[in-house]
């Protein structure tokens, strides 16, 4: 299965944070070799304010995502991790140059592509009410199971909603992008490690 791969790098070569002034150069595969067949020069304007920024953002991630599936930076992380997951792209973290790292995604993306297709489909959990505004969901099977369901299309509408007083989820780690829209909503966020493998986060307006 043929892969575009697009990779933040800086002047040197190297893998870059996407929020940093850099280049996206997208890499294709051809009879063996990784071609570089699209760059995007970018800055994200950072000074101008939170808002400009988002919007840059949501161009570069436009652009990106309609050549590439997979995106590779040196860290992914808040904003820009958001964005890139809500266009449905793959997120790598990798230091280095793109010769370095680009098959080994290749291989990691096609095991884990024949690993789904192995799968039963689990059924989808939806957030269950425990009291008038409380509701609990465990995710710990979406992401023990790695059965093409993710813990944002199970819980992101939910959550954008808002229509909770107070939200219990238990789950192996907590989503990046659960932690970045609470941050946007402004919510109370509480996390307890239950133990090494389970985590309760709490959601609760203010």
């Amino acid at each position: 299965m043929p892969f575009n791969i697009a990779v933040a790098l800086d002047q040197h070569g190297n893998t870059t944070s996407i929020d940093e002034p850099a280049r996206i150069v997208v890499y294709q595969k051809k009879q063996d070799a990784w071609l570089a067949v699209q760059e995007f020069v970018y800055d994200l304007e950072q000074s101008k304010g939170v808002r400009h920024m988002r919007q840059k953002l949501a161009e570069l991630v436009a652009d990106i995502a309609k050549s590439s599936q997979i995106f590779v930076g040196l860290s992914v992380t808040g904003i820009p991790y958001f964005e890139l997951e809500k266009a449905g792209m793959v997120i790598w973290e990798f230091e280095g140059r793109p010769a370095e790292f680009l098959s080994y995604i290749e291989d990691k993306e096609e095991e884990a592509r024949l690993a789904r297709d192995k799968m039963k489909p689990i059924a989808v959990p939806a957030p269950r009410q425990t009291a008038p505004g409380r509701f609990f969901i465990s995710l710990k099977e979406v992401q023990e199971n790695n059965a093409g369901i993710t813990s944002k299309q199970v819980l992101f509408s939910f959550v954008n909603k808002a229509e909770f007083d107070q939200l219990e989820v238990v789950c192996n780690h907590v989503p990046p992008w659960l932690e970045t829209i609470v941050l946007e909503k402004n919510f109370v966020c509480l996390k307890e490690q239950i133990s090494q493998k389970e985590i309760r986060v709490t959601v609760s307006k203010k």
